[in-house]
């Protein structure tokens, strides 16, 4: 709906969002402690998929199979971290979005990055996630679905679900009218109760 239809919309969680993701996007912040490297706001892509996008956070862990950098001596590990307001959820999203954005450093820099951690603000810790062959294949199967509907222009349905309450576009999307019955479906009820009536 963002991208296809324009729109947007904010409440609370967008913004308490914004606010979480104001200090770990800085670039200005990006930082080294010991045998660690932090960038804030590293800008990603992948031309093979044909996506961008900005890590949160990236931290760069000294690694002997790991990769040269410039200005810093040694070899370091890539280890994306995403940061999210919330709690960990039942879907795939946040595990999609951070492995897409590992597979995006990996075409970069030449490496292979097989974790990476989402960091949720309301229980205040990192859970670690594998970049499984099969979550890649989610990923890319999930890139090219969504390329498809931006060709075609065309948003698909939004599936109802306890989420929608908190989302910001739920009056924008109306997902609970999935649930009604379609006009067409209606009319038919209607003639086929007139016909036994008469």
């Amino acid at each position: 709906m963002i991208h296809i239809e324009q729109q947007w919309a904010e409440n609370l969680r967008t913004t308490e969002g914004m606010l979480m993701h104001k200090k770990a996007h800085d670039d200005s912040k990006s930082e080294k402690r010991g045998d660690l490297i932090i960038m804030r706001g590293l800008r990603v892509k992948s031309s093979k998929l044909k996506v961008t996008g900005i890590c949160d956070v990236v931290e760069f862990r000294r690694d002997n199979g790991g990769i040269p950098l410039i200005r810093y001596e040694g070899r370091w590990q890539p280890y994306p971290i995403e940061y999210k307001n919330g709690e960990p959820k039942e879907s795939e999203a946040d595990l999609l979005q951070l492995c897409g954005q590992a597979i995006c450093l990996e075409e970069m820099l030449a490496c292979t990055i097989k974790y990476g951690a989402l960091f949720y603000g309301k229980i205040k810790h990192r859970v670690e996630v594998e970049f499984t062959e099969n979550l890649r294949k989610h990923v890319i199967d999930t890139i090219e679905e969504m390329q498809s509907y931006w060709k075609k222009g065309w948003t698909p349905r939004g599936k109802f679900t306890k989420s929608c309450y908190a989302c910001s576009l739920n009056n924008v999307c109306l997902p609970e009218l999935e649930k009604s019955k379609s006009v067409n479906k209606y009319i038919q009820e209607v003639l086929q109760s007139d016909e036994k009536i008469t």
